[in-house]
């Protein structure tokens, strides 16, 4: 058995996976279809724990990562922007033997996800974005709403400080982000072993650095000629059947920032809210969202 705070045990197997000239961790489950998971901040592959269970009950391989920079993947000095991203997502599809791929992406990996589908339309058979506006649609949503998605993103503003952004999320055990986690979600989570589990990931070598490095670029690179070619390839709504799913009690991306992102999907598209859920419904109502999730991926013509 492996040791450290990520590789956790479960109805699930551990390995290691070499994609875009990187080394990923990931967590499996099951056969059939593959299902390609990728976390947000502050998170890792147990976020996705109650879905490699439930998935591949369902038949499906269901397979979640450590994004490049977390847990058990490789955190190189750089390559923490969205194409690099999702280069290295199109490249684990076809690193796990498989041409194309359901997607799914929570918070930063929703932002990932949804440049795989614009970037590497070929390799994204469905979409599922959760906790995350379409890239244009949220960076529309802080300039037009700054008091209202602007401000419940100060945090990303604060990151975009040297150094110190890591010295106090790592404070206290990384205190902060059990504070993130509960601030973010709705009531009574997380329990103590979740927020146990995320303030470890968080503290190992490198990993608040890196995380810390991906809302670096998203902030610095919008006057930047990189950020200016990413926002117009963009532009190219995505052609793949896409879910979206968001909790209702969301503090850290608002619903309203979030809906009408299907205006950059040129294929079915079906927004669902999550009552009483927040920033991480797929953890917070693990039950109801993976009835939205299995039921969608059923479906073989999804309403628009």
């Amino acid at each position: 058995m492996r040791e450290g705070p990520i590789f956790i045990e479960g109805p699930w197997s551990h390995r290691s996976v070499s994609a875009n000239g990187t080394r990923f961790h990931v967590a499996e489950s099951g056969d059939g279809p593959l299902v390609l998971m990728l976390h947000g901040f502050p998170e890792f592959w147990w976020t996705w724990r109650e879905q490699l269970s439930s998935l591949s009950r369902a038949g499906y391989r269901a397979v979640a990562v450590d994004l490049r920079g977390y847990g058990g993947s490789d955190k190189p000095p750089r390559g923490y922007d969205l194409v690099t991203a999702a280069s290295d997502a199109a490249g684990l599809v076809r690193s796990l033997g498989e041409a194309n791929a359901v997607l799914v992406g929570h918070d930063w990996g929703g932002l990932i996800a949804w440049t795989v589908a614009t970037y590497f339309p070929k390799v994204v058979r469905r979409l599922a974005v959760v906790s995350m506006p379409h890239p244009l649609r949220l960076r529309g949503a802080v300039w037009s709403d700054p008091f209202g998605q602007g401000r419940r993103i100060g945090h990303a503003l604060g990151f975009q400080l040297p150094l110190l952004p890591e010295r106090q999320l790592l404070k206290d055990g990384a205190l902060r982000v059990g504070r993130m986690l509960s601030i973010w979600s709705g009531p009574g989570w997380p329990d103590y072993e979740t927020e146990r589990n995320y303030r470890a990931a968080m503290s190992m070598p490198s990993v608040a650095h890196s995380a810390l490095e991906y809302h670096r670029w998203f902030i610095r690179s919008r006057f930047r000629p990189d950020g200016l070619r990413y926002a117009r390839s963009m532009r190219v709504p995505a052609q793949a059947p896409t879910l979206h799913l968001h909790g209702s009690l969301d503090s850290c991306v608002l619903p309203s920032a979030a809906r009408g992102s299907g205006r950059y999907v040129e294929a079915p598209y079906r927004w669902r809210l999550i009552d009483g859920a927040g920033h991480f419904p797929h953890e917070e109502q693990p039950e109801r969202f993976d009835a939205e999730l299995r039921a969608w991926l059923a479906d073989p013509e999804p309403e628009r």
